[in-house]
């Protein structure tokens, strides 16, 4: 099997509508005072990435793309779930946080590395098709030469209505978002140097079962 098409997926669109989403997030919740309002722009700032995984995978389905690329996750809410929602929708093998890639002599697999936890890579082997989400640094961006940059001037960027794409279906709901009840609180301890240090010995030996 040949390589048809090699298609890079970029979010940078849906970083601009999240970060429009808070915006009016904020302005419901501190100019107009609605909570309400507030709680709906939220929770339409948190499906976003459904949506764009299901609008995404409407076009790119009857492509029949042999390779797609994705970012590992946005700016903003960092969840990286677009790549791996795209490849369930398209029934495609997918790799996250890769950063190498090798394609088989005989164009009909891929070799990738992972960056994994504590510093740990993992080597595994997908056939094609198939959807990888790339880690920063996986290559060296080049410049454009200036031919190039008048060429990508006079070119036509496609557009498509999402409303011929389809439906998009939510499978999220946000239930529930809070900032983190605090389990601890500050103290400070005075006087010299001798009595600070036998009350933070004492306070470490009751509390953290230590020494």
């Amino acid at each position: 099997m040949e390589i048809k098409a090699f298609y890079r997926l970029t979010d940078a669109n849906l970083n601009r509508a999240r970060e429009g989403l808070r915006v009016l997030e904020d302005l419901a919740r501190f100019v107009l005072e609605d909570g309400g309002l507030s709680e709906r722009i939220r929770a339409a700032r948190h499906n976003l990435q459904q949506t764009a995984a299901n609008l995404l995978a409407a076009w790119a389905g009857p492509q029949k793309f042999d390779l797609i690329l994705c970012g590992v996750m946005s700016e903003d809410l960092q969840r990286g779930q677009v790549g791996p929602m795209l490849a369930q929708l398209l029934n495609y093998p997918c790799a996250t946080t890769v950063i190498s890639l090798q394609l088989s002599q005989d164009r009909k697999k891929i070799l990738c590395e992972r960056e994994l936890e504590q510093g740990l890579r993992e080597k595994v082997e997908l056939p094609l098709p198939a959807l990888l989400t790339l880690q920063t640094g996986i290559n060296i961006p080049r410049w454009a030469s200036l031919s190039n940059v008048l060429r990508v001037k006079k070119m036509e960027i496609a557009a498509f209505p999402a409303a011929e794409l389809g439906r998009v279906q939510s499978c999220e709901k946000l239930v529930r978002a809070y900032l983190p009840e605090r389990s601890r609180k500050c103290e400070f301890l005075e006087g010299d140097s001798a009595s600070v240090a036998d009350r933070l010995l004492s306070e470490i030996r009751s509390r953290v079962k230590v020494l």
